[in-house]
């Protein structure tokens, strides 16, 4: 029996891991299967985890009050070092490209384990944008023994990196196995939040805004706001909700723009199962989120994304979201167009997600178990 340790400790990493722990934990006889959350997330990775019923072996608890990325770094490191002392996985896996991947695929490095990473391979080639995300992959992919990338295309980035192609595994990405497994789920099950949002709408179409991203604080939150604005004003039909993000960064310009317009929501941070709730029921999704650009499009939403650059370009190619940056007027052209428009929506709408079909967590443990046999077999 070989043991594995997932550590995560964002929101976006615990929703993209739980159908991974629960792969795992299928295969009692083959794999020892432990989780360490971090906690750089406290309240809505919580959320997460009750949602998909998983207990943590361990709780770093490392969440604080103005933690900077210098603290939140070597707390990781620190902190898990007993436990990959006392556990001794074979394997820890990590997810995506947060401070808590990056530090605890060092960590991981440092024990002897192999690091198995997933989402592997994404790249945007700018080590600014996303900031500090495109260097959290970077690093753990020089640590990283098995790559499990979501596309060719992420594949391709490793292998120009000089990976073994041994090593990279294509395997879809793993928050579409997420999704999938929760929107009925959802449906069948709403929340009181839910059915108070529902009768709110009435029937009017549904922009849902989400935006947290560093590289827009300040100037950029600003011109997404006024862009925001002009949307509600121009279309009053139109009911936009923002679940706004507790970051004070955020929350000023938001709540100084767009407080007092009639047609917007202001909400706080939604759970994971009311957020899938309003995916599905919205028109259009106006983000700056990377999980979201991968999500929205099984759906059939499209979805126009507030950043200059993604590391996500097989939706761009796909035709399933559309870069709008920061830039107000391009904002508004691009949400007009797709209001105004029914074939254009419709097109966008009906797409193919290339990020896969809801099969990739089973693809990465039966990798994982012909990894071992092979082991034996030698």
């Amino acid at each position: 029996m070989k043991k594995v340790l997932i550590v995560f400790g964002t929101r976006p990493e615990a929703i993209k891991m739980a159908p991974l722990v629960k792969e795992f934990e299928k295969y009692p006889v083959d794999f020892d299967t432990r989780v360490c959350v971090t906690a750089q997330h406290r309240e809505m990775l919580d959320q997460v985890l009750r949602f998909f019923d998983i207990n943590p072996q361990y709780d770093l608890d490392l969440m604080k009050p103005g933690q900077d990325l210098y603290g939140l770094t070597a707390a990781i490191i620190t902190e898990l070092k007993p436990v990959l002392e006392n556990f001794k996985p074979d394997y820890v896996f990590v997810h995506g490209d947060t401070t808590t991947t990056m530090a605890s695929s060092i960590a991981g490095f440092y024990s002897g384990a192999k690091v198995c990473h997933i989402e592997a391979g994404l790249r945007t080639h700018n080590k600014y944008a996303p900031f500090p995300e495109e260097i959290n992959r970077q690093i753990t992919g020089r640590v990283t023994d098995y790559h499990f990338a979501p596309t060719n295309a992420s594949r391709e980035n490793l292998l120009k990196e000089n990976i073994d192609t041994k090593t990279i595994i294509v395997t879809g990405n793993t928050v579409i196995d997420a999704l999938l497994q929760s929107v009925e789920k959802v449906k069948q099950e709403p929340s009181d939040l839910v059915k108070q949002l529902d009768n709110d709408l009435s029937g009017a179409d549904l922009l849902l805004v989400t935006g947290h991203r560093r590289e827009n604080h300040g100037d950029g939150f600003i011109r997404i706001c006024e862009a925001l604005k002009t949307i509600a004003l121009e279309r009053p039909s139109v009911q936009i909700v923002y679940p706004v993000h507790l970051n004070p960064k955020v929350l000023e310009p938001v709540n100084r723009i767009l407080g007092d317009i009639k047609n917007i929501k202001l909400i706080e941070p939604l759970a994971y199962h009311d957020f899938i709730w309003m995916m599905d029921r919205a028109k259009i999704i106006i983000t700056d989120s990377g999980g979201v650009q991968e999500e929205a499009p099984s759906l059939g939403k499209p979805v126009l994304v507030m950043r200059e650059t993604t590391e996500r370009p097989e939706a761009v190619e796909a035709g399933t979201v559309i870069l709008v940056g920061t830039d107000t007027d391009k904002i508004i052209q691009e949400t007009f167009a797709l209001l105004d428009d029914d074939t254009h929506f419709k097109e966008m709408s009906s797409r193919h997600n290339p990020y896969g079909d809801g099969k990739a967590c089973g693809r990465i443990v039966e990798f994982m178990k012909e990894l071992e046999l092979v082991k034996n077999f030698k």
